[in-house]
């Protein structure tokens, strides 16, 4: 909690921090590369520089934690510190970098605002930061201890075995251990980092959700290819898809994530739109391995049924199921790949909508896909009377915070 002192400091100042978060977070950004260009090569994903995401996202979440410390201390957004930690531990950070961006996010706050950041004003804000920096080194601090890796060590190399065309877009790479040191097992819903030399000679980092339950000797995930009209394509996923290849090694992360399928005998709800269904069919696959008798029902949306990456895994894993059944929408439903059949399950037009389907009582949620998608469901399974505990999705990109907070 802040100090009596900070506290009509912060309450005072957070309209006008608020105001001027995004130029800060823009500046904040440009000095420390300046000062600390070795943050570029492997830690920072440049292309969310490159479009502004990246200071969307610390602007965010350090507006939305002061918010808290000011407006309601006593339920500081434990979900939003959770997301980020699994974030930056599947990176690799260590609790000394907090330092470097403290030194620069403090300069930034003062190139931006002069004057008006008195030093009651600079140590309120050190204050709210520190607080901040502090519950996630802990956080970090306990899941390098409970796979009992480190910064150094959460790194190691895999060989490609095989490389998958899913859809025209999609593309999945099974990797198989290089060497006979422990494997750390991923749990269902849980992501891997992947980092990789650019043409330019940059290492970049950017995290895929493993797509099936472990084996012990090959992991799995799926790569959409990104192609954005008006901005550049994506880096790594055009280079996994074109330059990658069956007896290539690469260096992936251990898995994290906190958004992790719950073993219960309640039943479960996996609801994906386009390339969220990667979780999705990650839980799905340990649900079968575990031999379990829950009732599942899977729900996606996408644009036809082509373009249903995983879909051949999703619906064999269904059918290995006691009780289990896929409900599709698709904008274009009587597309290519429309002849599947019964693969298919039912098929609806148009956007998911959880009034077509009878939602099972007692069950627990699970969403992945674009943040209006997400916050559409959601906002509809909460007015169809499900608790909001029982709801947990999962975010992709840096834009952690939105899914809470916009």
């Amino acid at each position: 909690m802040l100090s009596d002192t900070s506290y009509p400091v912060i309450q005072a100042t957070l309209p006008v921090v608020g105001e001027n978060i995004r130029e800060i977070a823009s500046r904040f950004y440009t000095h420390m590369f300046q000062e600390h260009p070795e943050l570029l090569n492997g830690l920072f994903n440049r292309g969310n520089q490159a479009d502004g995401r990246q200071q969307q996202a610390l602007a965010g979440s350090v507006a939305a934690f002061a918010g808290f410390l000011i407006n309601d201390p006593t339920h500081l957004p434990d979900h939003l510190l959770s997301r980020i930690s699994h974030k930056h531990v599947s990176l690799g950070l260590s609790p000394e970098q907090y330092q470097v961006v403290h030194d620069n996010l403090m300069w930034a706050i003062v190139d931006v605002l002069g004057d008006a950041v008195t030093p009651d004003v600079a140590a309120a804000w050190d204050e709210v930061y520190w607080l901040m920096a502090n519950m996630l080194i802990n956080k970090e601090r306990g899941l390098y201890d409970a796979v009992r890796l480190s910064p150094e060590t959460v790194w190691r190399t895999w060989r490609v075995a095989e490389k998958i065309q899913e859809t025209e877009d999609v593309v999945s790479f099974v990797v198989e251990r290089t060497d006979e040191r422990e494997v750390k097992p991923s749990l269902p819903g849980q992501y891997v980092t992947i980092r990789m030399q650019m043409r330019d000679g940059v290492l970049q980092p950017r995290q895929y959700s493993l797509t099936q339950a472990d084996d012990g000797q090959h992991r799995r995930f799926a790569v959409k290819r990104v192609r954005t009209e008006g901005a550049p394509d994506g880096e790594m996923s055009n280079l996994l898809h074109d330059h990658v290849n069956v007896g290539d090694e690469v260096t992936l992360s251990a898995p994290f994530g906190d958004v992790v399928l719950e073993y219960t005998d309640r039943p479960v709800v996996l609801a994906s739109a386009g390339i969220g269904v990667t979780p999705m069919a990650g839980m799905l696959s340990h649900l079968v391995k575990s031999g379990s008798q829950r009732k599942v029902l899977f729900l996606h949306a996408g644009e036809s049924p082509a373009s249903f990456a995983l879909r051949k895994q999703v619906t064999a894993d269904l059918a290995a199921l006691p009780d289990a059944s896929l409900t599709s929408w698709f904008l274009n439903p009587d597309g290519e790949g429309s002849s599947a059949g019964g693969e298919n399950g039912s098929v609806h037009s148009g956007f998911m909508n959880v009034k077509d389907i009878q939602l099972p009582p007692d069950a627990e949620y699970y969403l992945c896909g674009p943040m209006p998608f997400m916050q559409a469901v959601r906002t509809a399974l909460v007015g169809a009377g499900v608790p909001a505990k029982d709801i947990q999705y999962e975010v992709f990109g840096p834009d952690l915070w939105l899914a809470d907070y916009q």
